[in-house]
């Protein structure tokens, strides 16, 4: 099994297969680690490494998390997120389930599949989970989306009492199946992105680093503050910058001020890459389009920061 060892000068993460470094120790040597990006030399503890091994071992199986991909302003990046975090989260050996709640069903074309049903068959009950859910790749599941939603969105609507319950009433019989679900949601403010807040516990708001995103935050901070009044279990957990150019100086003044505004959700920015306006053409997730750009990089932080483990798709 894999661990991680940091370098203490350069603080350089490296993956060290642990049962290697045990093979070096039964023969007598001493464990002189080296950084392959600074050459620093530094003794290894061996007990930490085993202790590090023994704690993700032992690590009880947690519940299913819900994470809800949202923000009423469109093309800051929703189904861009959605896809590429589900893909990386099942690239790190997580089942993951990604539901898609818009009428423009852009995840299944991100990932190259065309379901024949979806969410709405599922809602109305149609059709069986199993008809309905597709295997997008290893660990990855699909839950589509589409224009079918139109109409689920009128039925919610018509509902005089627990409108706001509807997903969670599908979702939660099997849920339990996966360790992640990831919604993705449609732009705007309506009933079926109530259920989904309804549904989620964590919420994962990507933002353009433009002023107009950075206005429509605050405005569903105070959207989701009103979800809060009747459901305290759905938290804002990540603010995802996307968009970040760097040749330019507007990105990065909005970056600073996002962190100043929200130190505690402020994730990684996604740098602004075209790779992943490229890779939903060809059906792709940005790890499987262009595995070596910077976008690919700033989303497998992302996953690390999801799981809290430094040592995903390292």
């Amino acid at each position: 099994m894999a661990v991680i060892i940091v370098c203490p000068k350069c603080a350089k993460k490296h993956k060290v297969n642990l049962d290697t470094v045990k093979e070096k120790v039964s023969l007598g040597k001493k464990i002189v680690g080296r950084c392959k990006s600074c050459r620093h030399r530094f003794p290894v503890q061996l007990d930490k490494l085993i202790n590090q091994k023994k704690e993700r071992f032992q690590r009880p199986k947690t519940s299913t998390r819900k994470i809800c991909v949202t923000l009423s302003k469109g093309g800051v990046g929703k189904t861009t997120t959605s896809v590429n975090l589900s893909a990386g989260l099942a690239l790190a050996g997580h089942k993951v389930l990604l539901v898609d709640t818009d009428t423009q069903g852009q995840s299944s074309y991100g990932l190259g599949k065309k379901p024949r049903a979806g969410l709405a068959e599922l809602l109305t009950k149609k059709l069986t989970p199993e008809e309905c859910i597709v295997r997008a790749r290893k660990n990855l599941w699909l839950l589509s989306g589409g224009k079918s939603l139109t109409e689920i969105k009128r039925v919610i609507d018509r509902k005089t009492f627990g409108a706001e319950w509807t997903l969670s009433k599908v979702l939660n019989k099997l849920d339990h199946r996966y360790d992640f679900v990831i919604i993705d949601t449609a732009p705007g403010w309506d009933q079926l992105t109530v259920n989904v807040l309804f549904y989620g516990t964590e919420v994962l708001v990507p933002v353009a680093l433009e002023v107009m995103p950075l206005h429509g935050l605050s405005e569903f901070m105070k959207s989701l503050g009103s979800i809060q009044k009747y459901r305290k279990e759905t938290v804002l957990k990540y603010i995802v910058p996307t968009f970040m150019d760097t040749r330019i100086k507007g990105p990065s003044t909005i970056y600073s001020q996002l962190k100043k505004l929200y130190p505690e959700y402020i994730c990684t920015p996604i740098r602004y890459s075209e790779s992943l306006s490229e890779a939903p053409s060809y059906g792709k997730s940005i790890f499987e389009f262009a595995p070596g750009s910077t976008a690919s990089a700033d989303y497998k932080e992302l996953v690390r920061k999801v799981t809290l483990d430094d040592s995903a798709l390292l």
